[in-house]
């Protein structure tokens, strides 16, 4: 029965805190106003699985680091042995005879590295560098969520966007319903018209619906994508929307020139090459000889049956010994190890370098595809806005022919769906130009939102 409560008292406990967690989350979203591109990547950044890996090699490496220092210091060993023997064994008078031994030893001893041929020092500074490409890979894998969370945030208001045309394009459904239903009491229109109108606010509502579906789905994506725990009271704020007319794109080249001294990747495979480079002289510090230095000191006591001996504390005092030492190793024939071991660090280097240039290439082909998509997104930006504007006169010079009967239900609802269609077509193209500006940008080292 005790078992019982208890078991029951821990899965409350536990409940509670599960339930004060999620209260907690759903508290601060809440209470949290509309959230910015900047907030949303600063929260990505803090939260996402992926970046915590990342500084967790980084702290791995921080210890590795800490472990080659180290190995310079001296080290300091002990320790003690008890034995005992039995049976026969050789006398003094070279006999044998049966009996019982007896010995006891302590001893502590430290040795410290003198001369290593390099080994060390190089140790160290290829951990060195290990750990900067490390820190250059977390600051590659906070852009990338960044680059994630900034396409998911604009989608989301792009979708956030599309709900508000979809509500104008029920207003306007719902104010020619409105104006035919007048009509029809005062029986100027029939009963069809009517219906084919009150059809058209339906349609609309319907559209409404789907699409503020979308746009919860896209909230969701980014939420998940920000480890929120629900896409509930989550909102996002609507970000600062430039004309694409007053904006130069730079070139690929100078990006790139720029991109090659910022970027993370290129900055962590040039760290590989010359951890690589560190590698091929540690290797060949194994045609060098080493020098130690040790020291130690020790004591024992030994009894056999049979015979007298001193005391344990007397032996000790009396066997009390100590020493110093130098020691010299000179390789001489290893079966080729260290040569074999220096081959393969060069290939190791060799294989770094073609890394390297392949990093290069692969970002000089992503700011070239980056420039051109921009570009592209740029000039369709222009022309959809160009596009809007016209349909959005041809809806207005259709809204009052309908409204003094000389167009038909038909003329004006087409003209209501070009429309629609022009603000979908306009707004797409200004978030996609957004984005792709914003990633040359980002190439450039640039943030992808300013605080």
């Amino acid at each position: 029965m005790k078992q019982i409560s208890f078991s029951i008292i821990c899965a409350f406990f536990v409940s509670f805190a599960y339930a004060q967690e999620n209260l907690n989350s759903s508290a601060l979203q809440s209470s949290h106003s509309p959230w910015s591109l900047r907030e949303c990547i600063d929260y990505a950044i803090e939260h996402n699985i992926s970046i915590k890996k990342q500084e967790i090699s980084v702290k791995n490496q921080e210890v590795s680091l800490s472990t080659a220092k180290n190995s310079r210091l001296p080290n300091l060993q002990a320790s003690a042995s008890e034995s005992l023997g039995f049976g026969r064994g050789l006398t003094s008078n070279n006999t044998y005879a049966n009996r019982n031994t007896q010995s006891t030893s302590f001893n502590l001893g430290s040795d410290v590295p003198l001369y290593t041929g390099g080994q060390i020092s190089n140790q160290i500074r290829q951990n060195k560098l290990e750990l900067e490409a490390a820190l250059a890979n977390l600051e590659k894998a906070k852009e990338d969520i960044s680059m994630k969370v900034a396409s998911a945030y604009l989608e989301a208001v792009y979708q956030k966007d599309l709900v508000a045309v979809a509500e104008r394009q029920k207003e306007l459904s719902q104010a020619q319903a409105r104006r035919v239903e007048l009509l029809f009491q005062n029986g100027k229109v029939s009963e069809t018209e009517l219906a084919e109108a009150n059809s058209h606010v339906a349609a609309d509502e319907l559209s409404l619906t789907q699409q503020q579906n979308s746009c919860m789905l896209a909230l969701l994506d980014l939420s998940q994508l920000l480890e929120l725990p629900s896409p509930e009271q989550f909102d996002i704020q609507q970000p600062e929307i430039i004309d694409p007319s007053a904006v130069m794109l730079t070139v690929p080249d100078a990006i790139y020139a720029e991109a090659l001294n910022i970027k993370p990747e290129i900055q962590s495979s040039k760290l590989n090459v010359q951890s690589a480079e560190r590698g091929v002289r540690i290797a060949q510090a194994g045609h060098y000889p080493s020098v130690r230095f040790s020291a130690g000191m020790g004591s024992n006591y030994y009894k056999t049956s049979g015979f007298k001996a001193a005391s344990f504390g007397k032996q000790m005092d009396d066997n009390f010994n100590q020493s110093l030492g130098i020691s010299l190793s000179v390789p001489i024939f290893n079966r080729f190890a260290t040569r074999n071991a220096v081959r393969q660090a060069r290939l190791q280097v060799a294989n770094q370098q073609m890394v390297l240039e392949e990093t290069k290439k692969a970002l000089y082909k992503e700011i070239q595809q980056a420039y051109y998509n921009a570009l592209a997104a740029q000039k369709q930006c222009i022309s959809s806005n160009a596009a809007l504007e016209s349909s959005q006169t041809a809806f207005n010079l259709m809204q009052k022919k309908y409204e003094n009967g000389k167009a038909t239900a038909t003329e004006y609802q087409e003209s209501k769906t070009a429309l629609q269609k022009a603000e979908s077509t306009a707004l797409q193209s200004r978030y996609t130009f957004l984005f792709r500006q914003k990633i040359l940008e980002f190439y450039r080292g640039r943030p992808l939102e300013k605080d």
